[in-house]
């Protein structure tokens, strides 16, 4: 019988099982992941990982690794207006670091921060089973029985599911979700320009969503560019100059000529919040608990801090000599987690309800209120630390940068 088993091999699987195999080098921990061998290698996305997030990866060793292909946010920029608003007014504008001196974030190309992963997985003794996946699992008093693919039977003391925001175990685990589809699908690519950055991420409000430009190295920029499901979809299929032209609509001239130098893909976009994140001897974690809007950047940030947050909860416990898989253990990640991603989750509904509309009383009331914040020092520095996840009293030690 293993201790942990982890159903997923994205960021969130990877850095549960590094930071376990960390804190207590004698559970034995295995991540099962569905993917194909290298699949993880043809990912082209960007994520935000924020200053909090650095820290807990320098802790568990692997921001060495990342740091090379990772590109600091140095300044925010929010506007509002329409597409074809000759001028876009700046808002809000946020510049600053957590209050540590780091910048606030940067952008990490998804297949550096699983590279390394995976590579201190190895290291650490970390089993990783490729190309397959639990089929099905039955808790008992002592351990939960799992089916892999294939009829193979293991078990162990706790099961982890990181298996996305449609979770196959979560519904087999009987917990129920709240959920909406905002009607809206997010595209997502990669371009190249002419002139740099500056380590300047813009989040401009337009009618359909926000159409978000994230600094990445090398004068390229990952876009996140939220349209309805229907125009998503029909740009994603359209040719490269129809879409390039809808494109420079949007993201403008500053930067120079366009090329686009990635695949472009649309995602579906909604909310999703676990009613519970526990049951006897199961965990949700990552987007299996929550998928929220990404007009916030903060869903890679909740999926780690549901990792130092379960990491935590099941190493003291075992060095308690406690049963990992007992439901009263796993009630203290619940109670750390579940508040914190519904505020986020509700936040992150407001914010897409309020600027994904073209409503004239709205846009005027928005924007003053976007101008009050960029008037005010403390309220601002405070939106920066929310974005660096600065730990406070209370959270999670790996989000402070100390070990567990």
């Amino acid at each position: 019988m293993i201790d942990v088993l982890i159903a997923g091999g994205g960021y969130v699987g990877l850095s549960l099982a590094v930071s376990l195999k960390k804190a207590a080098p004698h559970l034995d921990i295995t991540v099962v992941d569905g993917a194909p061998e290298g699949a993880w290698k043809k990912d082209e996305r960007a994520s935000a990982v924020a200053s909090a997030a650095e820290r807990m990866l320098g802790v568990l060793g692997v921001w060495d690794a990342i740091a090379p292909e990772a590109e600091p946010i140095l300044r925010m920029v929010i506007t509002d207006s329409k597409a074809v608003d000759p001028v876009r007014p700046v808002f809000l504008t946020f510049e600053g670091d957590g209050g540590d001196g780091r910048p606030f974030a940067h952008m990490v190309p998804n297949t550096a921060m699983v590279g390394a992963l995976r590579a201190a997985c190895k290291d650490l003794g970390v089993v990783i089973r490729q190309s397959t996946m639990v089929e099905s699992f039955k808790s008992g008093e002592h351990a939960v029985a799992i089916t892999l693919g294939g009829g193979e039977s293991i078990e162990a003391r706790l099961l982890v599911a990181c298996d996305g925001v449609r979770s196959k175990l979560r519904e087999a685990a009987g917990i129920k979700v709240v959920e909406f589809d905002y009607g809206q699908s997010g595209i997502v690519t990669t371009v190249e320009h002419e002139r740099p950055h500056e380590g300047t991420a813009e989040e401009h409000f337009l009618p359909a969503g926000p159409f978000a430009t994230l600094p990445l190295k090398n004068n390229r920029s990952s876009l996140v560019w939220t349209e309805s499901t229907f125009d998503a979809e029909r740009l994603v299929k359209a040719d490269d100059f129809l879409f390039e032209e809808e494109l420079e609509r949007r993201f403008g001239h500053k930067l120079g000529h366009l090329k686009v130098v990635g695949g472009r893909r649309a995602f579906p976009l909604g909310l999703t919040l676990a009613r519970d994140f526990v049951a006897p001897r199961f965990a949700l974690a990552g987007d299996a608990a929550h998928g929220i809007h990404p007009i916030s950047g903060q869903g890679l940030n909740l999926g780690f801090k549901d990792v130092a947050a379960l990491a935590e909860t099941i190493v003291e416990a075992d060095r308690l000599g406690l049963d990992i898989g007992s439901l009263a253990v796993l009630e203290r990640y619940q109670t750390w987690r579940r508040f914190d991603t519904f505020r986020m989750g509700v936040t992150t509904d407001v914010l897409n309800r309020l600027f994904s509309n073209d409503i004239t009383p709205i846009r005027i009331a928005r924007d003053v209120g976007l101008g009050i914040v960029d008037r005010i020092p403390s309220l601002k520095n405070f939106f920066i630390r929310q974005a660096a996840g600065v730990a406070g009293e209370g959270d999670p030690r790996l989000l402070a940068g100390q070990p567990i």
